[in-house]
């Protein structure tokens, strides 16, 4: 039998948002493990609710669910039991043969809860693979309807949609395309400026302004690579990790939307993170979208909530006829899509945010974090204020972004380290467990630093304070021991 991993406390690392976060100390066992941190992470060895238990004794408060993920914690006894019946009726089916009871239950709750919005979903094991499908899927809708010259995707600088060479060519992220900047399709997937108003208006400009801008630079963009050439314009509707929780500017999804339509275009939103109950709606268009709803959308995270893999692409009417209209099938495929187990873990978790109201409890406790967190943080004589730029959010989604060299304040300086990763590992050592990040205030990468929040749907009152609790201790820890240097 092997030996038991020893690992310690995590540690600050000067690793970028995507370059991992803060890690454990080296394990006295080397892992055998390829993980995507530069040392091996603490050990945990169970979970229940919104906290993890770990090889070494300590009880961590999980406040970001891993990755927005787990939006009804580890442990719960609806989905252990539905996974645990599915396994011993029916393990796995291949899509292409057969179909399944959990994958045909699934489909229809998401339908029946879109507003009319969407007709039909397919099913992949994760964010990826969903935003890898929503592309392809978009180019079969023209490649079916006889538009084979739409060879064209417009995304948004600051962005980010998946870990494959699409997605990575489809977001745009300076440090996460780095190593395959070579190898991307720079033919097919092109950007225009990010919505986010508050880091990027002019001097002067209104909201209304910078929509307007928005608006014409999307056309501009559109006219430049032939209108009739553009397969969709592609965006998160609420922005991730790249910047942390940015909510777009009211009247920006009305306006871009009319200019797909106007050349003919789709619209597909990546609610990967944003999606499925956590702004506060099931879908974050539902909020933030003025009216709009895509063509084409995919959605992971709270879907299976971490239970198990798992992804969706959901289809409008108009893109499931202009499939149907020629081949009649869904080219886009994996060996794994439509699992039972996944099914079924994803149909139990809907059924829990429904019969425990989750999704109306994390607005309430998400409208506390917030409000906490902006008391906590910008009160009259704090020593963290002048270095807090912005906080924002809604629902279960939260960041705080941080400004390290703001205008009439003394700069910190971290020693070469970033802010956002040295905030996360503070609060892990003091039992929170948080998402740090740097550089998602600029188009290269080099400016913003922000913390992120994503806590259960299930997360109570008590809780929540003292996840705020222990943040505000943390960065006003490190801000003062900057300052004192």
């Amino acid at each position: 039998m092997a030996p038991a991993l020893s690992v310690a406390s995590p540690v600050p690392t000067t690793k970028s948002a995507s370059e991992g976060k803060p890690a454990g100390a080296k394990s006295a066992v080397a892992s055998c493990v390829l993980h995507k941190t530069p040392i091996t992470p603490p050990l945990a060895v169970g979970a229940q609710g919104i906290y993890f238990d770990l090889a070494d004794g300590r009880r961590i408060i999980d406040a970001v669910g891993g990755a927005a993920v787990a939006c009804i914690g580890s442990g719960h006894p609806v989905v252990v039991e539905a996974i645990r019946e599915q396994a011993g009726k029916l393990s796995y089916t291949f899509h292409q043969q057969l179909t399944n009871e959990p994958v045909e239950l699934l489909a229809k709750t998401i339908i029946d809860d879109s507003e009319g919005a969407f007709a039909l979903v397919g099913f992949v094991a994760g964010g990826t693979e969903a935003m890898e499908g929503a592309l392809k899927t978009a180019r079969q809708y023209f490649y079916e309807t006889g538009q084979t010259q739409r060879t064209k995707f417009i995304g948004r600088k600051v962005s980010y949609h998946g870990a494959s060479l699409g997605t990575l060519g489809a977001a745009f992220n300076a440090a996460r395309r780095a190593p395959y900047e070579p190898i991307l399709d720079h033919e097919t997937f092109h950007h225009v400026s990010p919505a986010y108003y508050k880091r990027f208006h002019q001097p002067g400009e209104t909201e209304e302004q910078y929509v307007e801008r928005l608006k014409n630079e999307l056309e501009a963009k559109f006219l430049e690579l032939g209108p009739d050439k553009v397969i969709a314009f592609v965006a998160e509707t609420v922005v991730g990790a790249s910047s942390g929780v940015v909510i777009p500017p009211k009247g920006y999804f009305k306006a871009v939307k009319s200019v797909c339509d106007k050349y003919g275009a789709l619209l597909v939103l990546d609610e990967v993170m944003s999606g499925m109950g956590r702004v506060g709606s099931m879908h974050a268009w539902q909020t933030f979208g003025d009216g709009v709803s895509p063509d084409i959308q995919a959605v992971a995270k709270g879907l299976g909530a971490g239970y198990t893999p798992m992804g969706a692409v959901l289809i409008s009417r108009k893109v499931a006829d202009g499939l149907h209209s020629k081949t009649g099938i869904w080219q886009h495929g994996y060996t794994y899509q439509a699992h039972p187990l996944c099914c079924a873990a994803s149909l139990a978790v809907q059924k829990v945010l429904k019969d425990e109201n989750l999704i109306a409890n994390i607005r309430k406790q998400g409208a506390l974090l917030g409000n906490l967190l902006k008391s906590g943080l910008t009160g009259s004589g704090s020593v963290v204020a002048p270095y807090v730029f912005d906080i924002r959010g809604s629902g279960g989604f939260w960041a705080v972004e941080f400004e390290v060299a703001p205008a009439g304040a003394p700069k910190l300086d971290f020693g070469g380290k970033k802010f956002g990763p040295l905030v996360e590992a503070r609060c892990f050592e003091k039992g929170v467990m948080i998402m740090g990040m740097s550089g998602g205030g600029s188009l290269d990468g080099t400016v913003g630093d922000h913390c992120m929040f994503a806590p259960a749907y299930n997360v109570k009152a008590d809780e929540v304070q003292r996840i705020v609790e222990v943040f505000i201790q943390s960065v006003e820890e490190l801000v003062q021991e900057a300052l004192k240097a």
